[in-house]
């Protein structure tokens, strides 16, 4: 006798069962709608590269997360964000694309780390990004929070609140205290301030070199409270003559303030100088989404401004701006917490339900509701009555169509509301009416 295989799939791979996996869709398809509703076209890359090309676009630790292996003579890698490949097919199609390109792309990545609660190897990202040619207007900056905004929105998942801040503002903080050489080192500590608290992130800051004193004044800096207004006012007032500075000021002014034009709610925007993004390729603007709940840890979504895109690929400039929402460790956070529930393992709005030799009325039936656009099951196996009930109760139908010798004869179908158990009796055109009204 053959020896069973145990079913199991990787530790940091997520499955879902029918329900869950149609409500996850739903949060798809709210997104992707979102996107195209503000004029985002849709892109889709390979999960395979080159290994050279994504190495290409990463540093050391990242590296050490590829999966990464050999077909013959080339040597290749799963993609572990949606970025990189962007940034080759920028390059690569540059000739063919009409700037400033604006796209989004949900997808699977992977990355080989540990996994841990809410952290996975194989994950669903959703990125939107608008790339320039040479130059990129900071009103794209403000555009992509109002995007964000609209998404969250819609997903109607409670309060959350879009965290904004600009990293030239702490590089030249840093450059006027004369640490700029640690700039990428101090943006990474200050990344981690939520995480690890403030006394460690400050022992972190002096660990690295830097005296107490500004280290002081660096946690001082970025812990400046208040509303947006009062924190620019406080800003421009601050006595730090150094340019990198005044112009990260001033962007962050221009963003916020045309973010509001855009229609986004200062209680969903705040300015937040703890944003730091720990990835050194941004270069401005940068941003984080929260939701205010506690059952819902750490950012959601995450991004911001860079200055070269495909600096590794091309010598052409490509500045950008884009935000990636972490879709899977986000839905397997509200499945956990139970703050969203999967009640249906169908997509259909009615299960036919023929009984003993009545099957060829319900294959019409079937038929013409598809065609009026209702998305119908038919029940196929040769049951009792009282078990096709059951499985339409098992996967959330919301009505049942029940036909037969009586139904037949009249040409109409008994339509059984599953919650409320009202029944009535009704032609094929009644039954779409009456799906379209209460659906």
């Amino acid at each position: 006798m053959q020896t069973k295989v145990i079913p199991r799939i990787q530790a940091g791979f997520m499955e879902l069962l029918p329900a869950e996996q149609i409500l996850f869709n739903k949060f798809v398809e709210i997104i992707k709608e979102t996107f195209e509703e503000y004029g985002f076209v849709p892109q889709d890359t390979p999960i395979v590269e080159n290994a050279d090309v994504l190495f290409a676009q990463i540093g050391e630790d990242t590296k050490k997360e590829v999966y990464r292996f050999s077909k013959g003579d080339d040597e290749l890698g799963l993609r572990f964000d949606l970025t990189v490949p962007l940034a080759r097919y920028v390059a690569m199609y540059s000739n063919s694309l009409t700037f400033p390109f604006r796209r989004y792309q949900i997808g699977k990545t992977y990355r080989g780390e540990r996994p841990q609660k809410g952290r996975f190897r194989e994950f669903y990202q959703a990125d939107i990004d608008i790339i320039g040619n040479g130059a990129l207007a900071m009103v794209n900056d403000a555009e992509i929070p109002a995007v964000i905004n609209k998404v969250f929105e819609k997903l109607d998942l409670g309060d959350f609140v879009i965290k904004i801040s600009n990293r030239k503002i702490l590089s030249g903080l840093l450059e006027d205290l004369g640490v700029a050489d640690k700039r990428d080192e101090v943006l990474r500590i200050i990344d981690k301030l939520e995480k690890v608290g403030l006394e460690t992130d400050k022992q972190m800051l002096i660990d690295l070199g830097i005296t107490a004193s500004d280290a002081n004044k660096i946690m001082d800096f970025v812990r400046l409270g208040g509303s947006n207004v009062k924190i620019l006012e406080s800003l421009g007032k601050m006595e730090i003559d150094n340019e990198t500075f005044k112009q990260g000021v001033t962007e962050l002014f221009e963003v916020v303030k045309k973010a509001g034009e855009f229609g986004v709610p200062e209680k969903n925007m705040q300015i937040d100088l703890a944003i730091a993004r720990g990835l050194s390729y941004y270069t401005g603007t940068v941003y984080e989404t929260k939701l205010l709940d506690d059952r819902v840890k750490g950012s959601v979504c995450g991004g911001g401004r860079y200055d070269n895109l495909a600096e590794s690929y091309s010598n052409q400039s490509f500045p950008g701006v884009g935000v990636s929402i972490g879709l899977t460790r986000l839905f397997s956070q509200l499945l956990d917490a139970g703050m969203i529930k999967a009640e249906t393992a169908t997509p259909a709005k009615v299960l036919v339900v023929p009984m003993e030799a009545d099957m060829p009325f319900a294959l019409e039936v079937s038929g013409k509701l598809r065609e009026a656009g209702v998305p119908t099951e038919l029940y196929t196996e040769d049951d009792k009555f009282k078990k096709k009930l059951i499985y339409a109760n098992k996967i959330g139908v919301p009505y049942v169509a029940i036909i037969g010798e009586d139904e037949v004869n009249k040409k109409k179908v008994a339509l059984k509301n599953m919650k409320t158990g009202e029944q009535k009796l009704l032609t094929i055109m009644e039954v779409s009416e009456e799906l379209e009204n209460n659906i």
